[in-house]
């Protein structure tokens, strides 16, 4: 869907990206990173719209010659506001769909759906700037989708966003490559907000792509699989048990602890050799936001990973 090979892009003395090579696939791919590591830059390469040096492509396209036919089959939601001032949400979402080449009825035509789609029937012929942070976001959301995208770029789309107009937000995306048909790239540096919708995961900073894979390549980068064991009593007696032929234990309370490097067998082999009784064994899941700052600071003091 999306492939990069040496993607850099320089701001006078400031390298915003710094050599990318990645190959970027999903349904909805999360793309995370702090504020200036390079998110929006890579989108807007991506879509055409900066000059860069290196090479991408998207959907087969070259982002340096064919941006035009990329805006086409591409749809794209901005971090900024990007409202005509007097302009109602219909009349923007027309235009919108003008610009993508629809004829006029037609590009109106799709307008009321898309802002059906996003909750706005009711408030359609209002004028924009009169709406709400939260309505705002979804006016842009729908002109993003009017002409209807294979693939859509969302730049912070729940920035603003109260705790219920940030889930139902996020409840529109994840809807999206059921009810849209379109892959879509989530950058945000809100990491709750990948780990609700998001399947693949790129992680950037200093401009570098640090991982590219899916969700539970990421929660599982860290080599050994963890997990929790409940026990009746004892908990410090079993992780004895299991250090003793190797494992890695943690103790979390008198009743629970997380073990690495030791099988299902082995805990409950251990268990019985130690006289304790074990009343629950679950894989440990690692957030999302946990994994990030793992992959973060794997990398500090040394050169970054490849990203394939």
């Amino acid at each position: 869907m999306i492939a990069l090979t040496g993607l850099t892009k320089r701001y006078g003395g400031v390298t915003a990206l710094a050599g990318i090579d990645a190959r970027i696939e999903g349904k909805i791919i999360g793309l995370l990173g702090p504020n200036g590591a390079g998110k929006s830059t890579l989108l807007k390469c991506l879509l055409g719209l900066i000059p860069y040096e290196g090479d991408a492509r998207v959907l087969g396209l070259d982002a340096r010659t064919d941006g035009a036919a990329i805006r086409d089959r591409v749809g794209y939601m901005p971090e900024q506001e990007s409202l005509l001032v007097g302009a109602s949400a219909v009349e923007l979402c027309t235009f919108a769909g003008e610009l993508s080449g629809l004829p006029r009825v037609e590009a109106m035509q799709r307008a009321h759906a898309a802002l059906y789609y996003a909750g706005l029937e009711d408030k359609r012929y209002q004028p924009v700037e009169a709406y709400s942070t939260g309505q705002k976001q979804r006016v842009k959301l729908a002109q993003a989708l009017v002409h209807d995208p294979e693939l859509l770029f969302l730049d912070e789309p729940t920035n603003g966003l109260d705790p219920r107009s940030r889930e139902e937000m996020l409840a529109l995306v994840s809807e999206l490559p059921v009810r849209r048909g379109c892959a879509i790239v989530l950058s945000t540096h809100l990491l709750p907000d990948v780990e609700r919708v998001c399947d693949h995961a790129v992680i950037m900073t200093d401009g570098r792509v640090r991982f590219v894979g899916t969700i539970d390549e990421l929660r599982g980068a860290r080599g050994n699989e963890e997990l929790a064991v409940e026990v009746k009593a004892d908990a410090q007696k079993l992780a004895d048990a299991l250090t003793k032929g190797g494992a890695r234990c943690e103790v979390t309370s008198p009743t629970a602890l997380h073990v690495a490097g030791v099988t299902t067998t082995q805990v409950f082999a251990a268990a019985r050799d130690a006289g304790v009784q074990v009343r629950g064994l679950a894989e440990r899941r690692e957030s999302v936001e946990a994994a990030f700052l793992r992959v973060v600071a794997d990398i500090n003091g040394g050169p970054p990973p490849v990203a394939a």
